[in-house]
Formats: C-alpha cells, structure tokens, sequence
C-alpha cells in the first residue's frame, strides 16, 4: 500500500529514529525534553478544563470523553514539532536490541529527556498558576486530580503506568505506518485518548497534573509527588521498551536478514 508502511517497516524507520535520538547532544534533549514536557503539559490542561464544571454522572463522562479528545495534541506537537519525549522514547529499545546503540546511549537519553521533560511539564503548571486562569471550578479540579493521583499506591499506579506506555508507544507506532499528516495525526489521536479516557497513568503528563494542582494548593508534598511519578515511570518502561519494543523487535527484527 502505496500510503502506509508495513510493521517490519515501521520497525527499521524506529531503529533509524532511535539511532537519531540517541546521537543527540546533551543540550539538544534537555532542550527538546522541555518542549515535550509543555506540549503534553498542554494536553493535561485542556483535560482538566474540560472536566472542571461536573455535574451528573452523563454530564462528568461526557466531560471526560471530551478533555481524552483534546489531550492527544499534546503528543501531535510532540511528534510533528520535533520534540523528545521520554515515554515515546522508550522505542529506543529497538535500536538497542538490534544493537545499534548501546545500553549506555540509552539510557543517556532516557535520563535527559525525562530531566527536560520534568522542568517544562513544572515549568507550563507555573505558568498556569501565575496566568490567573488557576481559579475557581479549574482549581479544584487540579487539587482532586492531583491529590488523587498522589495517593495511587505503588502496584495500581505501576500497572496503569504500563497500560498507559503501551498505548502511548503503540500510538507512536502506528503514526510511522501512515505517510500523510492526516494520516498520522488519526494515528495518535485514538490511542492517546483511549488512554486518558481509562484512566492510564502518563509520567510526563503526571509532571504537570500534580505540580499544577500543589500550585493551587493540593494537600500534597514533593514525596507524594515522587511516590507517582516513580511507579508509573518503571511502569512506562515496562509497558513501551518491553512489551511494545521487546515484542515487535521478536517479531520483526530478530530474524530478519542483516
């Protein structure tokens, strides 16, 4: 099919990326890490703008079918924007598995795109905060999904941080199938939005849901917000290098011709 690439294609075109992205200066991540963070920080905003008036319990799910529509462009800037996220970069593992980067180069990506992406996504619920829009029903919204969020306990919160990332990466995945923005901006909106309308647990999108609800004073310290963000980390990975990375590197890489 003259539009699309095939999942073995998909495949090398990931290794390619992760070859890339793994080459990238130091400076580079941090800078691209601090993009991603704000653009799905956005995404995590219109979320809980959307879900902030309440209601009967039609009118909250058709709030939050609405806020998993909107969330998806956050990813959309990420991938057409040229942004690094560390969660989309868990496909690195392609690359490593077919040894073309090493552990090493990973890993240096994982951990300075996560610090980007930690600063930006803290940096857009400041901003937030400081715009004057942080009031009323968006507040206590951000204070109940932040507090919440916070008091996940570890396994739930690894879990969800599993089916999140295999969402997510699949949601990467898919857009390299299509050859056409229309194409591939279809290709991150359903997975995104399932993902959010479930009720997955995103790492970076944790790094501006919880901030931004302690900025309009959620009853939660830098230890609850840490005791989310490392479960659903571990859990991000497991779900995007392992499950998503690990299998389709078994399925379509590993006996191919070299």
């Amino acid at each position: 099919m003259n539009g699309t690439n095939s999942p073995a294609e998909i495949a090398q075109i990931w290794v390619g990326n992760g070859i890339k992205k793994a080459k990238l200066s130091v400076a580079k991540m941090l800078f691209l890490g601090i993009f991603a963070g704000m653009f799905i920080g956005f995404g995590a905003v219109a979320f809980i703008v959307a879900t902030s008036p309440g209601g009967t319990a039609g009118e909250m799910i058709a709030q939050k079918f609405l806020g998993a529509a909107i969330f998806p462009a956050g990813l959309m800037m990420v991938i057409f924007c040229g942004a690094e996220l560390f969660t989309g970069n868990n496909l690195l593992a392609l690359a490593l598995f077919e040894k073309k980067i090493t552990a090493g180069e990973m890993f240096k990506n994982w951990i300075f795109v996560y610090i980007g992406n930690l600063i930006g996504s803290v940096l857009l619920a400041w901003l937030m905060w400081q715009s004057g829009l942080l009031t009323g029903a968006v507040a206590e919204k951000a204070i109940a999904v932040a507090e919440t969020k916070a008091a996940i306990p570890f396994w739930p919160a690894f879990v969800r941080g599993i089916l999140c990332n295999i969402l997510v990466v699949l949601a990467c995945w898919f857009q390299a199938g299509s050859k056409s923005m229309i194409g591939k901006i279809f290709a991150v909106w359903f997975p995104i939005m399932t993902f959010v309308f479930l009720g997955y647990e995103h790492s970076v999108a944790n790094m501006t849901y919880i901030p931004m609800g302690m900025f309009a004073g959620a009853n939660v310290t830098f230890g609850g917000l840490w005791a989310n963000l490392i479960p659903v980390t571990l859990g991000n990975i497991v779900g995007g290098a392992l499950f998503v990375a690990g299998i389709y590197w078994f399925c379509y890489l590993k006996d191919a011709a070299k």
